[in-house]
């Protein structure tokens, strides 16, 4: 799925210079990034070195992000890493605060590190290359669960906030639709929803969503944003290709035909070539596979990709609720107007972005 850099797409989205987006996801957290900015803490000692750290990780093995006693929490893990790597303890601050179950391709974070001599304990040595970070740090939680990953390392001043110069914040949701059980390898790591989805339906309820709206009516119990009025930009559905994807020999078969037209017809003009070699298959087809798989291939899901008040839109698209009951529970402004939230695993945060120095 394409996005444009220039919209703040995503709900949990912080701007100094616009109104946040709406804090309300499907799946019951989030909220948290959406409180007023606070004047962030003194920065570290001019010997110490800020690093800011993107991570991803497995929701479901922990218990939310943030620390807390007693629990696996994607914080704790990463600062004992850290504590194994340079022999001292750590504080690491998170930018956006992900519920038990809730996944990231990219969270990130920062934490500050004096390196001091092993042979010579007091003297204050340069800070480490950001390789070095990364490649030790992962060292230490892959000995662990394997669950959690550093996948990006940058040195920052000592004053840059992972939290609060956040720009943006792009959550996904998965949703697989279809009869089918749900795959092994999909175990928490989307919504399955047995019914089919009319997806042109769920697109519709979007459009009656985004605005500057009142959007109490889709907060989370527990939510700590101020206000409940936000300015929703976008939100969309869309088909996606499930994964753990492998094409078919059928698949194979057609691409490779394709890819033989494509070849021969290299040194002719778009509007010279055939409409098979430049419409690359039918998508709807390709996610639900064919008939006749053959024994022991299993029919793929149709997969969705939501952003944002996903239990709304489901019921949408199962035919539940309508486009106007989505009207009605909008402008109702009680969270108990609204359908039942989405479970988390399939919540993902996407990315973070920043206006890196």
């Amino acid at each position: 799925m394409t996005e444009n850099p220039k919209h703040l797409l995503d709900g949990v989205s912080e701007s100094p210079h616009r109104p946040s987006k709406i804090a309300k996801t499907a799946a019951q957290n989030l909220s948290n990034d959406e409180e007023e900015q606070q004047e962030a803490p003194m920065g570290p000692s001019p010997r110490t070195q800020r690093y800011l750290v993107a991570i991803e990780y497995i929701g479901t093995r922990f218990s939310g992000s943030q620390q807390q006693p007693n629990f696996r929490t994607v914080v704790g893990v990463l600062e004992e890493a850290f504590h194994k790597f340079i022999g001292q303890p750590v504080s690491i601050v998170c930018s956006s605060r992900t519920d038990a179950g809730v996944h990231a391709l990219s969270n990130v974070c920062h934490v500050d590190i004096q390196r001091i001599s092993k042979r010579k304990p007091g003297e204050v040595l340069p800070p480490h290359e950001q390789t070095v970070v990364r490649r030790a740090v992962n060292h230490f939680l892959q000995k662990n669960e394997g669950d959690i990953m550093v996948i990006d390392v940058r040195c920052v001043p000592a004053d840059f906030h992972a939290r609060f110069k956040a720009q943006e914040r792009t959550y996904f949701y998965r949703l697989l639709s279809g009869p089918e059980p749900l795959s092994t390898f999909e175990r928490d790591r989307a919504w399955h929803v047995p019914e089919e989805l009319d997806i042109l339906a769920m697109q519709e309820a979007c459009k009656i969503l985004v605005g500057h709206h009142d959007f109490s009516s889709f907060r989370a119990a527990g939510c700590q944003a101020k206000s409940p009025i936000r300015t929703l930009d976008e939100l969309t559905v869309s088909e996606v290709v499930s994964t753990p994807y492998f094409p078919s020999i059928v698949e194979r078969r057609q691409n490779n035909l394709i890819m033989e037209d494509l070849h021969a017809s290299s040194n002719k003009s778009e509007s010279d070539l055939p409409v098979s070699s430049i419409s690359i298959g039918n998508g709807a087809s390709g996610f639900n596979g064919e008939a006749s798989l053959g024994f022991g291939i299993r029919r793929r899901h149709r997969c969705f990709v939501v952003r944002l008040l996903v239990g709304v839109l489901k019921a949408v698209g199962t035919g539940n609720l309508t486009i106007s009951d989505v009207e009605r529970i909008l402008n109702a402004k009680s969270v108990t107007a609204a359908s039942p939230m989405a479970p988390p695993c399939g919540l993902y945060l996407g990315h973070v972005k920043y206006d890196l120095p």
